[in-house]
């Protein structure tokens, strides 16, 4: 019987809504498998902090640092939470912990599922087929135009003095200027380019043609940081000849991949471009509320939905819950990957397939995806829907007694 210590970090304004369905998933997976949790919740967030004075309380980074096998998110973000030096309240919690346990690799999956309409539509057809819709996005997570906010995350996370970035002048500029560094590494560069490669060895290629390739996304034409990223993109292709590597500026990808997204298997980008494109891509699965992540390094890995904390939409029961069962998903898949832990895999495979049943059936769906179900319902229903198949792969093979032609 495997255990897994798993930090439930509900957060702000609809967090704690998808979380508890969440909750709901897991509790089915310890009742029919052999899989046992052990949760700790830690309140956090900008709200919080309006209420108490501190992001979440003293001690939280160190024990999601060094007792957790993995940690789930809500949301952070509460109207009117900005601290003194202008970050927005509950940074330490997500930035601090991306920054701080270096999970170098922010993982989102775009993915259509069969049932599910978008807003953006095929000329001909007027609806995409599902079967076009199906990539991965890999995207820097610790370094480039975000990093000094990283930092200063991190440093609050962890009780350190925050450090000021040096003084710049720039030639040709006058009066009151802001700025951020853009550093990229060639050691961050190299991690997360190589994950890429070892996912798209895991998936089944393009959709169009079922080709693998990973697919390289920069402006390399412009700044040097992307430069280096393109080549050690280049440099890490040689040692995977089996996969097909290719190249494109970020202004022409996010007309591609919206136009083409059959085109595309595994994507590496950098820090701010990731966070643009998958914003972008998630339109072509039906939504933030479809979209789920996995910020993973190599030793800790955080889970969370895309979408923000929505405070207009808290209280309501009307949010889509599935980028959190989605990211749910991508954890126990993670701790699979990671333990080496073959039920887990399958348990994993096994919610993919309860959400997807799910929404081809589509009976119901919240607004978002043009149904009336409140969250909580559509937790429910997939909960039960997991539980089903759970029962059955654990029911014994029986073979038919057959009548003797003899």
């Amino acid at each position: 019987m495997a255990t897994y210590r798993l930090t439930i970090l509900p957060g702000d304004g609809t967090g704690p809504e998808v979380m508890a369905e969440g909750e709901k998933l897991l509790a089915v997976i310890e009742q029919y498998t052999d899989l046992a949790f052990e949760k700790t919740t830690i309140p956090c967030g900008g709200k919080h902090w309006l209420d108490t004075g501190e992001e979440w309380p003293e001690g939280s980074f160190e024990h999601c640092r060094d007792n957790t096998d993995a940690i789930l998110l809500g949301a952070i973000g509460w109207p009117g939470a900005v601290l003194p030096n202008g970050d927005l309240a509950g940074g330490q919690v997500i930035l601090g912990l991306r920054s701080g346990l270096d999970l170098y690799a922010n993982v989102r999956p775009i993915k259509l599922y069969d049932g599910v309409l978008h807003k953006i539509h095929d000329e001909f057809t007027q609806v995409w087929e599902p079967a076009k819709v199906d990539m991965l996005v890999l995207r820097e997570n610790t370094e480039g135009l975000y990093h000094s906010l990283l930092r200063r995350s991190a440093q609050r996370a962890q009780g350190i003095e925050e450090m000021e970035d040096p003084e710049i002048e720039f030639d040709g500029l006058s009066g009151e200027v802001a700025w951020d560094p853009r550093p990229i590494s060639r050691k961050g560069s190299e991690r997360l380019i190589r994950l890429g490669f070892e996912y798209s060895r895991r998936r089944n290629g393009s959709p169009g043609d079922g080709i693998s390739r990973v697919t390289c996304v920069d402006k390399s034409n412009v700044t040097r940081g992307c430069q280096l990223f393109r080549q050690v993109f280049r440099e890490m292709g040689e040692a995977y000849p089996e996969i097909r590597c290719e190249e494109a500026y970020i202004d022409a990808f996010t007309m591609w991949m919206v136009r083409n997204p059959e085109w595309f298997d595994v994507v590496v980008t950098t820090n701010m471009f990731g966070d643009i494109v998958t914003d972008l891509g998630s339109v072509l699965q039906g939504g933030m509320g479809m979209a789920a992540s996995a910020n993973i390094g190599d030793v800790h890995g955080l889970f969370e939905p895309v979408h923000g904390s929505s405070p207009k939409h808290a209280g309501k029961d009307i949010v889509n819950p599935i980028a959190t069962l989605n990211s749910i998903q991508l954890m126990i898949e993670w701790l699979g990957m990671q333990h080496s832990d073959d039920e887990a895999l399958q348990v994993s495979d096994l919610i993919e397939q309860a959400i997807a049943e799910h929404l081809a059936e589509g009976e119901l769906l919240t607004y978002d995806l043009g149904g009336t179900a409140s969250t909580s319902e559509v937790g429910s229903a997939i909960a039960e829907r997991l539980a089903n198949l759970l029962i059955k792969v654990s029911e014994p093979a029986q073979s038919p007694d057959q009548p003797s032609d003899r």
